[in-house]
């Protein structure tokens, strides 16, 4: 038996006397970056002609004045997608965490698009202002306005909700583990500190030459000398599928796993970049070539500090966070946890 739940496409805003619609756009890639067993009957896509249908029903029936794209597509695709579609006015993106301090225009076959991202993790509130005058976008205006939290009184309600939700866990959460030396941080497109402190766990718990880690982009920045904590520890690993794991591969094998993410993030289609970082390595290095064509962009495989990786070599490799079937090993976080109080 299957059960069938449809959304609607978009929703009218009345906003004075004018009328907003907004049109959703889901992650396209979901089911691919995520482990498919989480989303078994769900299907995910750019869907760009089924978008110019939407956008044509609701210019047809005079729904709205202004019409807005909400995309969780990351930006090199939203730029795409509004050259390719017509009649959109703005897309207000997610998912690639780009802070754009004002949109750009991009030009398609029925005038313009204006395209922007807000930043991540409620660094920014993005207000966007229009001035609607006869059913029509006459101007706007648009502002990235800085959040400073701790200037910030708390709404008492949603305090108090998060508040008894931490309560059985905060003695956990506060436990410390160590003190950090350096600054510990992830946001980088290649590397960050805090993904090498899980490296270097991953490589010293299960005795492995080489480890990988996701291209994660959250997760908070650890100042030198603060007190790590398990919560700490948390912000980087908790996901829904942590368990670790070892795998022997060759050297070829270690390659085409650097090409393929590569590919994701650099691929000439923008349709075709899944966005995220690339996988965080240790125990190794490499190069790396952006602008090469798939399968040429990595070169000069090497274990750290030693020669360059053998083909057919077969190398002990750790990691976490499969998104294939599900993983046996510990949660990542015990190892992390165990390397600290090493």
């Amino acid at each position: 038996m299957h059960l069938w739940v449809e959304f609607a496409s978009y929703v009218i805003k009345q906003l004075g006397q004018a009328r907003v619609a907004v049109i959703g756009q889901a992650f396209p890639y979901t089911a691919i970056a995520n482990p498919k067993r989480f989303v078994p009957d769900w299907q995910f896509g750019i869907e760009e002609q089924n978008l110019q249908l939407t956008i044509d029903e609701i210019k047809r029936l005079k729904a709205a004045d202004v019409i807005v794209l909400l995309s969780h597509n990351g930006l090199d695709v939203d730029v795409k997608l509004a050259s390719q579609v017509s009649g959109l006015d703005f897309i207000l993106g997610g998912h690639t965490h780009d802070a754009l301090p004002k949109p750009f225009s991009v030009k398609n076959r029925g005038g313009q698009t204006w395209v922007t991202n807000a930043g991540s993790h409620g660094k920014f509130l993005a207000v966007l202002d229009l001035d609607i005058v006869n059913g029509r976008l006459r101007d706007f205006r648009y502002r990235l306005l800085p959040v400073f939290a701790n200037l910030l009184p708390s709404d008492p309600d949603m305090q108090g909700l998060i508040d008894s939700i931490r309560a059985p866990y905060l003695t956990k959460l506060q436990t410390p583990v160590a003190v950090a030396d350096q600054l510990l941080f992830r946001r980088d497109n290649f590397h960050g500190t805090f993904d090498q402190l899980i490296l270097d766990a991953l490589m010293t718990v299960h005795d492995a030459e080489i480890a990988f880690s996701p291209g994660f982009r959250w997760g908070h920045t650890v100042l030198p000398g603060d007190e790590i904590t398990f919560e700490d520890i948390m912000n980087h690993t908790a996901i829904t599928y942590p368990e670790t794991s070892i795998r022997r591969l060759k050297g070829h094998e270690i390659k085409s796993i650097l090409e393929d993410v590569a590919d994701n993030l650099f691929n000439k289609d923008p349709y075709y970049r899944q966005g995220g970082d690339m996988v965080r390595v240790g125990g190794m290095t490499f190069r790396c070539n952006p602008g090469a064509a798939m399968g040429s962009r990595i070169s000069d495989l090497a274990l750290t500090g030693s020669a360059l990786l053998q083909v057919n070599k077969t190398y002990k490799v750790a990691g976490w966070a499969g998104v294939g079937e599900p993983l046996s090993g510990a949660p990542v976080w015990d190892a992390v946890v165990k390397y600290l109080k090493s």
